[in-house]
Order: structure tokens, then C-alpha cells, then sequence
């Protein structure tokens, strides 16, 4: 199952855009806060529990300086990789979006895909009005 979420424009630049999710302590302010409990994170990690979605890791496994981030689940009950992509769009201009990719079976699929899906487009539309 792959989710592309919203393009966003963000109103900073590529580089600023990038170290600011370089370090996932920052996702926290991505992350819906009145959903989220037992919050925890490093610089190139993060855990919690999501109100009607469980347990959620996320850790970096690479990047492509100020254009992508790879993340990998961890503490979850199915493996999945999370995709930052962000792109130049100007001077102080930035476009970022995310691509979720997991194997998931079609049951599991029809339960989780949109929650999924609105999930991931809040946290791109959450980093542009960071910034906005």
C-alpha cells in the first residue's frame, strides 16, 4: 500500500526545511497533540502512541542532503518506510510531501488507509503552517 500525500508549499527554504526534520525531536510539533501520548524521541528517532492507531516508531535510516529523508518503522505492527521529500521552490520557498509504502494485507488496507492518509497529509500541513 503506498500513500503520496498533498503536496505543501512551505514558506522556507529548502536547507531550513531539511535540518529542521533532520532532527525527529521536531516531530512532535507534527504530530497531532491531542492524539499522541508517551511521546518519545532523539535526534534521529521517535515513538508514541496514537489514539485509535497504536504504537508508531519512527527511525532515520538515510538522507539525501535538503531533499529527502528515509525513515523506518519501528514499534509497530507492520513494517513500513516514510519518505520526506522536499524540493526547492523559490528563494525562501520550499515543497515537501510524504510517501508512506507498506505491505499490508487487503483487510488490514481497508481499515487503515484513510486514517492513514489523513494522518500523513495533517503532518505535511502541519509543517507548512509551521513555517507559514
Amino acid at each position: 500500500m503506498k500513500i503520496n500525500t498533498q503536496q505543501q508549499i512551505v514558506n522556507e527554504s529548502q536547507q531550513v526545511v531539511f535540518d529542521f526534520l533532520m532532527d525527529m525531536n521536531n516531530f512532535e510539533e507534527l504530530f497531532p497533540q491531542d492524539k499522541i501520548k508517551e511521546w518519545q524521541a532523539t535526534e534521529d528517532s521517535c515513538s508514541c502512541e496514537i489514539k485509535n492507531m497504536g504504537k508508531i516508531g519512527l527511525k532515520r535510516v538515510a538522507s539525501t542532503p535538503h531533499s529527502l529523508i528515509y525513515l523506518d518503522s519501528t514499534k509497530t505492527p507492520f513494517k513500513f518506510t516514510l519518505n520526506l521529500f522536499i524540493e526547492a521552490a523559490g528563494e525562501n520557498q520550499s515543497k515537501a510531501h510524504l510517501e508512506f509504502d507498506a505491505e499490508i494485507n487487503p483487510f488490514m488496507k481497508m481499515m487503515i488507509e484513510k486514517p492513514l492518509t489523513d494522518f500523513f497529509n495533517n503532518l505535511v500541513l502541519k509543517l507548512a503552517h509551521k513555517f507559514n
